[in-house]
């Protein structure tokens, strides 16, 4: 009878085994962009409506208000300026251009001298570029026809303007603040400003939702791994509850199937041991013959088997998982099947803890051991840390498995030896107990092919 964890389980294997024919799917460039996070993205659907809106809003802002403010106040400029010239030539005397340029100072916020006698070079150009530049030379060409050249780089807090005119060079100094509205930064702090106080909050709330989804992600891996999920609860959004609430139902419906079947097992095999133990108090009354032998051996058989669905009933049973020494259990186990005289060498890395359900972990290796030095003469176990797993490899020089026949030796019950011989066959629940430790801790038991020509198991333990 096939459970619903072994269809899983070859459900799971056929879709492996359809990946790796197909090939490692290449992720687009577009996909390859995109945060991997549910916190990265939903951040990113906030702030990319954010960010657009402010770059549209700053080219507007630039575009009409900046563009029309920087304009209007270079024009009104350009007017003062050619006010001043048409009065400094209208009367050329010194103490007339002296009151002109007091009226000026005093009225138009203007410095203005005259250098008499000197004239600007032929190659002078306006140092400095930009939208200050290209608006106040516009507006001054507009005005007079005189040449001109514009400094807004030299002085810090002032813009300095020569002209040309007949008997010398009209220098003109400004205030930059004539030119420049205060509105901008304004605009650009209150902008600023909101931005990174909206982004904080978005952060903050983004945070507070995805917190659940990230506890239900650990609980339905530490279920996974056969830990025990303490203190979880529903919380976050409504669909997050509900996620988190189904996700409850299964796990008491999963213990509940599993301890159902564990119980059925074990009350199985128990029920048949007294009429087994009748049977061979019968045989034992007989006189010795053939068919007695083999009845008794049958008996026999039967007992082992039912010591086999104990063992398998006991593999999933209620033991709680604690921290363990792995490198030291798998060294206590391989020193117990030494003094069974098993022939194994054994290659340990540093030893590593992990929450195991120690006496059906010791029963997984002490399994695969076995099987290992019953079809081979020599055994070689490798055991250490791979990326996030412990990978533990058994290794014999016995005849192997062939590769069609490697998902069939997991199934229950299963040998390859299908004759009766109680020193070769077994029971066929070995490799059936193995991986259903290894699963009950959420990791992987999978078969290869040895170097040396015999069966390599390898067993992989997350971290």
């Amino acid at each position: 009878m096939t459970s619903q964890a072994d269809v899983a389980d070859q459900t799971l294997a056929g879709e492996r085994t359809n990946a790796k024919a197909a090939g490692p799917a290449k992720p687009s460039a577009f996909k390859r962009l995109i945060p991997r996070t549910l916190l990265s993205r939903s951040l990113l659907i906030i702030v990319s409506p954010l960010v657009l809106l402010q770059v549209v809003s700053t080219w507007i802002f630039y575009d009409r208000h900046y563009d029309t403010i920087t304009k209007r106040l270079s024009q009104g400029l350009a007017g003062d300026i050619a006010v001043v010239i048409e009065l400094v030539n209208r009367d050329s005397s010194d103490v007339q251009r002296a009151q002109v340029f007091r009226l000026a100072r005093r009225s138009l916020a203007l410095d203005v001298t005259l250098e008499k006698g000197t004239f600007l070079p032929g190659d002078a150009k306006s140092p400095g570029y930009g939208i200050l530049n290209r608006k106040l030379n516009k507006a001054l060409e507009e005005r007079f026809g005189y040449p001109f050249v514009i400094d807004t780089t030299s002085l810090e807090e002032q813009v300095k303007i020569d002209v040309q005119l007949p008997d010398g060079v009209l220098a003109v100094l400004v205030s930059r603040k004539r030119l420049f509205s205060s509105t901008t930064y304004i605009f650009i702090m209150w902008m600023v400003g909101t931005s990174i106080i909206l982004f904080g909050v978005a952060v903050f709330f983004m945070r507070k939702q995805v917190t659940p989804i990230q506890r239900l992600a650990q609980a339905a891996e530490s279920f996974g791994k056969g830990r025990d999920v303490e203190g979880f609860k529903p919380e976050g959004a409504l669909e997050v509850r509900q996620a988190s609430t189904a996700f409850l139902q299964m796990r008491s419906r999963i213990k509940r199937q599993v301890q159902q079947r564990t119980d059925m097992l074990s009350g199985v095999s128990h029920d048949l041991r007294t009429p087994l133990t009748r049977m061979k108090l019968q045989l034992a009354m007989f006189e010795a013959s053939g068919d007695v032998e083999d009845l008794k051996s049958d008996i026999t058989e039967m007992e082992r088997m039912v010591e086999g669905y104990l063992a398998f009933a006991r593999g999933e049973g209620t033991e709680q998982p604690k921290p363990t020494e792995i490198m030291t259990l798998l060294r206590d186990v391989v020193a117990q099947t030494r003094r069974e005289g098993g022939v194994i060498d054994l290659h340990t890395e540093e030893d590593i803890i992990l929450p195991l359900r120690q006496e059906a972990t010791r029963r997984c290796f002490t399994n695969l051991l076995a099987n290992a030095q019953r079809y081979g003469e020599h055994v070689s176990v490798r055991a250490g840390q791979r990326n996030h797993a412990v990978e533990i490899t058994v290794d014999d020089d016995g005849p192997g498995i062939p590769a069609g026949r490697r998902k069939d030796v997991f199934k229950p019950f299963f040998r390859l030896d299908q004759s009766r011989n109680q020193e070769t066959g077994g029971v066929g629940l070995g490799l059936t107990i193995a991986r259903d430790v290894v699963h009950s801790h959420g990791g992987e038991l999978r078969l290869d092919a040895a170097p040396g020509g015999g069966l390599r198991v390898i067993v992989r333990l997350p971290l």
